[in-house]
């Protein structure tokens, strides 16, 4: 064998090597460390403090843009930010940063025991401190809120537009009284009557923890208005957020019953205030969503200049069962703005 041949063949070999090659998938910057010191993956934890106490809140940046920051607000009230994750497969490649943010109370931020802080004002401010620790501002600044995060998107846009680039409102009315009467008029008429009976006599005797009542509604509720993917193949990262999901919270906010609501939210109604919001606004609604659709239209409408998007075979989480409709949507709108 030659060995002198071989040994000049593997020198080419590693002196070729370059250790600091450049990346195959070349990201620019939108894969450079936002944060200073250990990279942990953009992480960051921020203190906040409330009623003399200190708590953790969990958030995580996903890419690295100077122009379009997306700060996700979940909803339940009190799912963790998991759900979100199917954002990965989309944005990444239009360049869009995103933030993942556990509301306190919900995912891996603190969980406090004292039920008073489940209010929408301490939440308002709560998102305005997690803007000013991660330094957005209006000219990279959107906000999307989902479900209950829509709500709370909207209460912070309303009160801090001037801070905001745009606003995204997915999912969501802007009247609570509106969706209990859309839960009850149109949603409920379209469960089966004995099955409906079972569900709201549970409700009536507080039994929701019976796991015959956890059947009934993902079998006739969950499957038909919360996500339509068959529930033998719902996605882990949304069954993992709902079994999160900080009961306590959700049951303050929002009451304990599916058809309706009855929590401290039960009168919040914003109907009329929506013609001040003066930023740009993407409202995305489906066709199959525990929201009513056509207000979601005619919410659009009240604001100058804004977009509806409606996700035709979607339900109320469509960024999963409707994924062809919302990402194009979304990211037009971001891109256009």
């Amino acid at each position: 064998m030659n060995y002198k041949g071989l040994f000049l063949i593997l020198a080419i070999c590693l002196t070729s090597c370059d250790l600091n090659h450049s990346p195959i998938n070349k990201g620019g910057d939108y894969f450079k460390p936002k944060w200073p010191g250990v990279r942990n993956g953009n992480v960051r934890v921020i203190q906040i403090e409330e009623k003399g106490r200190q708590y953790k809140l969990w958030t995580k940046t996903f890419g690295n843009s100077i122009h379009t920051r997306i700060l996700l607000l979940s909803g339940g009230p009190g799912c963790s930010h998991e759900y979100f994750e199917c954002f990965e497969n989309y944005l990444p490649a239009e360049g869009i940063e995103f933030i993942y943010y556990d509301q306190l109370g919900t995912g891996f931020s603190d969980h406090p025991m004292d039920t008073s802080m489940w209010d929408l004002a301490r939440y308002v401010e709560e998102v305005e401190t997690v803007r000013k620790a991660l330094q957005l501002g209006p000219s990279d600044f959107y906000l999307l809120g989902h479900s209950w995060g829509g709500i709370l998107a909207m209460e912070y846009a309303l009160k801090y537009q001037k801070n905001l680039k745009g606003l995204i409102i997915s999912n969501m009315m802007a009247s609570c009284p509106k969706y209990d009467q859309y839960a009850k008029d149109v949603l409920a008429k379209k469960i089966n009557p004995i099955v409906l009976d079972s569900i709201k006599m549970m409700e009536s005797k507080g039994d929701i923890h019976n796991p015959r009542y956890t059947e009934l509604l993902m079998t006739h509720f969950y499957s038909q208005f919360i996500c339509r993917i068959p529930l033998s193949e719902w996605p882990e990262p949304l069954q993992r957020s709902f079994n999160g999901l900080n009961e306590s919270l959700y049951v303050t906010m929002q009451g304990p019953s599916e058809f309706g609501i009855s929590g401290k939210l039960e009168n919040w109604d914003r109907s009329s205030d929506l013609n001040q919001l003066k930023i740009p606004v993407l409202v995305i609604g489906a066709t199959n969503d525990t929201m009513d659709p056509e207000y979601m239209s005619w919410m659009s409408q009240q604001i100058k200049g804004a977009t509806f998007l409606l996700c035709p075979n979607g339900s109320h989480m469509c960024m999963w069962d409707d994924q062809e409709h919302y990402f194009p949507g979304l990211v037009s709108f971001l891109r256009n703005k």
